[in-house]
């Protein structure tokens, strides 16, 4: 399903009614740190809470190689946008070997380090709440790291009120208007790795030049799986001819090469995001 069957029709009445829940959790807490990923629902949880806090809400991003420059460079630009203030500020998951050693809880050690280091972030700042971007569909996938926003107070006030992805991306559209409403889900580079694959830095800036030649080219939903010396490719499935027979083969697969790997692939089945937790 690509975001635009995602949004689905206009916001609703219970979209609205929910939104106006979100509200009221957030003006109860006089003050919020919103840890902010550079997608859509962290995106449109800060516009809601910079509409109902105004500078008492602050946007933070964590930095490090497990996330692609250009998430950054969204955050950035989407927190401009919105006039939330943004914080952003390094963290450390990879040098945890629990987390390189890639197993199946692996976003509980990354989420612990983030969230760890958002409060530190929001007590610096005087701020006594952190949230998340969480919605309702979330809470029945494969999430470790919702153990960690549980062990650390992380609210969640999209899920509580039981916003769907849907709804959020409608609602982002056709209430506040936001540029991004459609932006595609961007899950951490790691989640590029089967379990149990050693993840560090120099594989994971393999992953993302072979992604960033993707987003070069315009594809607009891809992942780059990493298999050693193979890289497997995964696209939406109106883009298969053009990157199997196109145009931007030769350029993928020089970008792929250039990143190290030794043999490029494309998946036959689209693209699906989760691959991998089978």
């Amino acid at each position: 399903m690509d975001v635009q069957e995602q949004a689905g029709s206009a916001a609703d009445a219970e979209a609205r009614e929910r939104l106006d829940v979100v509200r009221e959790r957030l003006r109860a807490t006089g003050g919020i740190l919103v840890a902010f990923s550079g997608g859509l629902d962290s995106g449109f949880l800060c516009a809601v809470a910079r509409e109902v806090l105004g500078e008492r809400a602050i946007a933070y991003t964590a930095v490090s190689a497990s996330h692609p420059a250009w998430d950054l460079a969204a955050a950035r630009k989407t927190a401009a946008d919105l006039q939330i203030r943004h914080v952003t500020r390094e963290t450390h998951e990879i040098e945890d070997p629990r987390y390189a050693a890639n197993p199946k809880d692996r976003c509980y050690y990354c989420k612990s380090e983030v969230f760890g280091t958002a409060w530190d972030v929001a007590r610096e700042l005087g701020l006594d709440a952190v949230a998340d971007g969480t919605t309702a569909d979330d809470l029945s996938d494969w999430r470790p790291g919702r153990t960690a926003a549980a062990e650390k107070a992380i609210l969640s006030p999209l899920a509580d009120a039981g916003l769907t992805k849907a709804q959020v991306r409608a609602l982002a559209r056709d209430v506040y208007g936001l540029s991004f409403w459609d932006r595609p889900a961007s899950p951490c580079l790691a989640s590029r790795f089967p379990y149990g694959t050693l993840i560090d830095v120099a594989r994971l800036k393999q992953v993302e030049a072979v992604e960033a030649a993707l987003r070069t080219a315009g594809f607009v939903e891809f992942r780059a799986r990493y298999h050693g010396d193979l890289v497997r490719i995964e696209v939406r499935p109106v883009d298969l001819p053009r990157l199997a027979a196109g145009p931007d083969r030769a350029v993928i697969v020089a970008a792929a090469r250039g990143a190290g790997f030794r043999y490029v692939t494309v998946d036959l089945e689209p693209f699906a995001s989760g691959r991998l937790n089978g």
